[in-house]
C-alpha cells in the first residue's frame, strides 16, 4: 500500500512540476497567447506579473517548482518525513498565495487552484504514509 501512495505522489509531483514550469515560462517569456487569462478576475496575471509574482524577491513559480522537485525526489527515496514536511510547507505556501489572490487582489488563478488541489492531495497522502510508518507491523518486536 505504501508503494502505491509513493507512486501517486510521484505522479502528483510531476503534475506540479508541469504547472510550475508553465507559470514560470509565462512569467519569463510573456507569450502573446496566454490560455490562463480568461477574464479580468480569472487569470494568472497576479502570479505572472502582479503583486504575487515574487516572494522574498524569488519568482513565486520557481519556489513551487523547487518544492515539487524535492517532493518527487523524496517520493523516489521513499522518505515519508520529507514528503510530509515539504507538502506541509507547500500547502502553507499555497494557502498564503491563495489568500493574497482571492482576498487582497480579488483574482482567481486557475493554474494556482490546480496546484493547490495537487498539494492538498500530496499532503493527505503524506499524512497517510506517516501514519503507516508510525504503526508497528506484526514482524516488529514488542518493546
Amino acid at each position: 500500500m505504501k508503494s502505491k501512495y509513493f507512486d501517486w505522489i510521484k505522479i502528483l509531483a510531476g503534475i506540479g512540476i508541469f504547472l510550475a514550469l508553465f507559470l514560470l515560462w509565462e512569467q519569463l517569456f510573456r507569450p502573446s497567447f496566454q490560455p490562463c487569462n480568461i477574464s479580468a478576475t480569472v487569470n494568472c496575471d497576479a502570479v505572472i506579473s502582479g503583486e504575487v509574482s515574487k516572494t522574498l524577491g524569488i519568482p513565486t513559480p520557481l519556489i513551487g517548482l523547487i518544492g515539487y522537485i524535492v517532493i518527487l525526489f523524496a517520493a523516489f527515496r521513499k522518505n515519508t518525513k520529507l514528503v510530509l514536511g515539504m507538502a506541509a510547507f507547500g500547502l502553507t505556501f499555497c494557502l498564503y498565495i491563495a489568500f493574497r489572490e482571492l482576498v487582497q487582489l480579488r483574482v482567481v488563478c486557475p493554474v494556482c487552484i490546480l496546484c493547490q488541489i495537487d498539494m492538498i492531495t500530496v499532503f493527505v497522502l503524506g499524512i497517510l504514509l506517516n501514519r503507516m510508518a508510525a504503526k508497528p507491523t506484526s514482524s516488529d518486536p514488542i518493546a
